[in-house]
Formats: structure tokens, sequence, C-alpha cells
């Protein structure tokens, strides 16, 4: 059942008519009901911070052999290698193995654990989650800052979801680990980013991500 229904979640956007992304993660989300929609969920957040976590690290290891240098790769604190590597880098988020998407799949997986924090303490170990909802966070505004993605309505959606769904899990948890060290360097932050239409380019208003997570995490 569980293995289906990640299948169904994997492909449903393949066909030849595109939903918008919005669309999509409100999709996904409604398919991930019930016990085994949480558990699908939570499998669609860690693999997609593994698949990326692959990524980086295929990365390095090819800089290195093309250099001699390495860069260390920390899963709770990828930023000190963004700031000595970025430029050699690819974001790895839009070319994950699984074929998983942020802003459809991520998005809507994201807000199903979110909803339903205190039921996956219940029926799951959450420690994990939590670290990969951070982790996909991290990810998420260093694309913004050191890959030149564009900040789009649908990623600043995708960065406020892990916040909010981090802090539904955090609540939920009995002893939560500390934020991660990347998380906490993002809250020292505050940069305030405009957000653009997808597609069109047109402002919509502006997201300042260090403020955001102050004010949700540490309230």
């Amino acid at each position: 059942m569980r293995d289906a229904l990640l299948h169904d979640v994997r492909t449903q956007f393949g066909g030849a008519v595109m939903m918008r992304f919005a669309d999509q993660a409100d999709t996904v989300t409604r398919m991930l009901a019930g016990d085994d929609g949480l558990a699908v969920a939570a499998e669609v957040i860690h693999q997609s911070a593994d698949e990326a976590h692959a990524q980086i690290a295929g990365q390095v290891t090819d800089l290195h052999q093309r250099t001699g240098h390495w860069f260390a790769v920390d899963r709770r604190n990828y930023r000190p290698l963004w700031r000595d590597a970025a430029p050699y880098l690819r974001w790895p988020m839009f070319e994950l193995r699984s074929g998983f998407h942020p802003y459809a799949q991520i998005a809507g997986a994201t807000a199903v654990v979110g909803a339903q924090a205190k039921r996956l303490t219940k029926v799951s170990d959450p420690t994990p989650v939590l670290d990969h909802l951070f982790e996909l966070l991290d990810l998420t505004v260093a694309g913004w800052e050191f890959f030149g993605v564009p900040v789009d309505s649908d990623g600043a959606g995708l960065a406020h979801s892990l916040i909010t769904s981090a802090r539904a899990l955090h609540d939920a948890m009995d002893e939560p680990p500390p934020i991660a060290l990347s998380i906490r360097e993002l809250m020292r932050r505050n940069n305030t980013l405009q957000v653009y239409e997808p597609g069109s380019g047109r402002p919509l208003g502006t997201f300042n991500p260090g403020k955001q997570m102050r004010e949700v995490l540490l309230t």
C-alpha cells in the first residue's frame, strides 16, 4: 500500500499537461491521507534530503579529484560548504533522482507532516524527519543565496511550510533535538527578499526568512 502510494506521488505529474506547482502540492497533500499517507510523506522528505546530500557529496568528490582540495560536507550545517565551494557546485533540488520536485511533492509532503505532527510522533521516529526538514530549509535558502534560484512564490511557500512544519513537529516531540547550526545562522540574518510571480516575474511582495524563522521557531 505504501509503496504504491509513494509511486503514485512520484509519478502523479509526469503528463504533458502541467498544473501550477501550488496545485500539485495541494494534490499531493490530499493524496497522503491517514497513517499510510503520513508515512509516505515522511519518506518523501527522507528520500529528498538523502538524494540532495548524495548529489552534493558526489560533486564535492569530483571537485576534489579535479583540484586536490577537499571541502567538508556536514548535513546539519552546509553553509560553510556553500561559502567555500558554491561557485563550483550545482543546486541539487531540481535534479533529484527520485523525480520529487521541491515545489510539488516535497511541498505537499511537508504540509502533511506539519498538519499531523503529533500523530507522526506516535507512529514513527520524528527526529530524522525534523533533521531533514531543517536540511531542506537550508537547501532552499541556499538556492536563493548561492545558486541563483529565483525567489518566487513557490519557493517562498516551500520555505514557509518547512519552517512551520518544523515548529509543529518540534513542539510535538518530548525531547526534540537542538535546532540545526545552519538554521541558527540563518536566524541571525535579516535579509528581506523580493518575491516574484512564477513565470511572469511580477513582484508579489517580500519575504524575510531569518525573521520568520525567529518568529516561528523561537517563540
